[in-house]
């Protein structure tokens, strides 16, 4: 199984530029396209930098599809040809506002995750699941599944996906050309097909296929080195393509486009070679040295410790956290912190609470851990107390990691944030979903009990259950964005869990499972 970087896609799109018009209109042609959602809590998209700029963020897939003869001569499993894909490998490729670094978290395929109601573009409707393993969300209608259950993982809104097969990587990694790896032993894996000598070593085509979907010769054989494999092979080759030394033979460019077009499967809104090239235009810009691969922080499921793994409290939070406030992975963000205060006044004032109708959800349930009961209700009861009288618990249950109020307009961004206050919630927390009815807030697994939020420091819970804002030093509430002075405090610092790997980093070498050696 394998992904392909979004770099790397772009940077073979950006050789056809003077192919002309109808090879553009037939490279387009070529792409195939889907929609990037299908969930039903759409997050609004990243918040801008002081300049106006915006992170970017892509989620790549690699799918195990057997749909075709030359994906089963590949991937073998021909009893699976009528099976679902499912998208084995996954990494959300953050891209910083400023475009002066990128951050790659990859998940285990195996991470047992809650996946969110979806509805493909057919209407067929695919049932939320508490409990189910990441890779199967593409199965739930396409990739517009796995972007959502990745936004309610994560936090983080997605632009865009891509996604690749078998067949797709072969044709890519032959056009590329050769892109070195390396061994600290023989490696010899019967089920991937790879066999390499100690060293390092150029892999393309089928080879490179092999490397990325290895994963029993790798390290203690499972998914975990498999992803270090993979953003070893990664960072080599987008060294090599930034280098230009694969990309100054004209025959060869032609060959790049053909096969990243017909790779490819993306969303709507990346559908066209200029759209691709405009992506690359951002991507280039990112200088290798400012390139973080990572791996989600995990553990073994309490429930399956052999077969799965669940996210890494503490840990994992961390690591999206600061992709969702665009800090680089690789510590040389020196100026930033988680939180940074921010303004956002609103264009209209709130409107009295007893006329803002608020919808509390249970999002507190994780793969670890069951949902809190009745969490709904005690924390709309707070606000009732509070006055907002017509707040309600809606039972439909929404699992996600941490708590946010969505809004469906912008008219309606003051009262979100009078109930974001009254609850002890940071401004940060209230995000624009376009289409949601009312004030909607879902209670994370971060706030699993107490009627005023854990992380505002310096609030209390007053005897009627609702929450006393923090205060400035004037004694006056502190409605800064950005939260309080103790979350503003709090260091930036990439897990060391995380296992990252840097751009630059040409000394990696995959450590070999003793078992397949020869």
């Amino acid at each position: 199984m394998l992904l392909w970087t979004s770099g790397s896609l772009a940077f073979l799109i950006l050789g056809t530029a003077g192919a002309g018009y109808l090879y553009y209109q037939h490279l387009n042609g070529n792409i195939e396209k889907d929609d990037l959602n299908l969930g039903e809590n759409k997050l609004d998209k990243s918040a801008p930098n002081a300049d106006g700029d915006r992170p970017l963020n892509i989620l790549l897939l690699g799918s195990d599809s057997r749909n075709s003869e030359e994906n089963i001569k590949l991937g073998g499993s021909r009893k699976d040809r009528d099976r679902k894909p499912l998208a084995d490998v996954q990494m959300l490729v953050h891209v910083s506002a400023d475009r002066s670094n990128m951050s790659v978290v990859s998940i285990p395929r195996d991470t047992r995750v809650a996946i969110p109601k979806c509805t493909d573009s057919d209407g067929t409707v695919y049932p939320a699941s508490d409990r189910n393993i990441i890779n199967s969300s593409l199965q739930n209608g396409g990739p517009g599944c796995t972007v959502a259950t990745w936004e309610a993982l994560s936090g983080v809104p997605i632009d865009h996906f891509m996604m690749i097969d078998f067949s797709g990587v072969v044709d890519m990694a032959d056009a590329v050309g050769g892109v070195p790896v390396c061994v600290d032993n023989n490696v010899k894996d019967p089920d991937s097909g790879l066999r390499l000598e100690k060293g390092e070593k150029e892999i393309k085509g089928k080879q490179a296929l092999q490397w990325l979907r290895t994963r029993h010769g790798f390290e203690d054989g499972s998914d975990i080195g498999r992803a270090k494999a993979q953003h070893m092979y990664m960072n080599a080759m987008v060294r090599q393509l930034k280098s230009g030394t694969k990309l100054s033979d004209p025959g060869k460019l032609m060959d790049l486009a053909e096969s990243a077009t017909k790779a490819l499967k993306v969303d709507y809104g990346l559908g066209t070679v200029k759209k691709l090239y405009d992506l690359g235009n951002d991507l280039k810009q990112v200088p290798t040295k400012r390139i973080t691969m990572t791996t989600m922080p995990w553990v073994p499921d309490p429930q399956n410790k052999k077969a799965h793994v669940v996210p890494k409290p503490g840990d994992a939070d961390t690591l999206f956290e600061m992709i969702r406030e665009d800090i680089a992975l690789d510590g040389k963000d020196k100026k930033k912190k988680l939180h940074p205060k921010k303004t956002h006044k609103p264009a209209t004032p709130a409107a009295p609470k007893e006329e803002i109708p608020v919808a509390v959800q249970n999002g507190t349930g994780t793969p670890s851990l069951a949902a809190v009961p009745q969490r709904a209700s005690v924390i709309a009861n707070a606000l009732i107390n509070s006055g907002f009288t017509q707040a309600i618990a809606d039972s439909t249950p929404k699992p996600q990691s941490t708590t946010t109020i969505a809004f469906g307009a912008e008219e309606q961004r003051a009262d979100a944030l009078a109930v974001a206050k009254t609850l002890g919630l940071p401004d940060r927390t209230v995000q624009l979903v376009p289409g949601q009815p009312q004030v909607t807030v879902v209670v994370g697994a971060d706030w699993r009990e107490g009627t005023s939020y854990p992380a505002a420091s310096g609030g209390s819970t007053s005897p009627d259950g609702s929450s006393t804002p923090a205060t400035d030093a004037s004694g006056s509430p502190d409605t800064s964005d950005g939260g309080t002075a103790a979350e503003e405090g709090k260091e930036a610092k990439t897990p060391d869990s995380a296992g990252a790997l840097n751009g630059d980093d040409t000394s990696a070498c995959m450590k070999v499972n003793p078992i397949y050696t020869f």
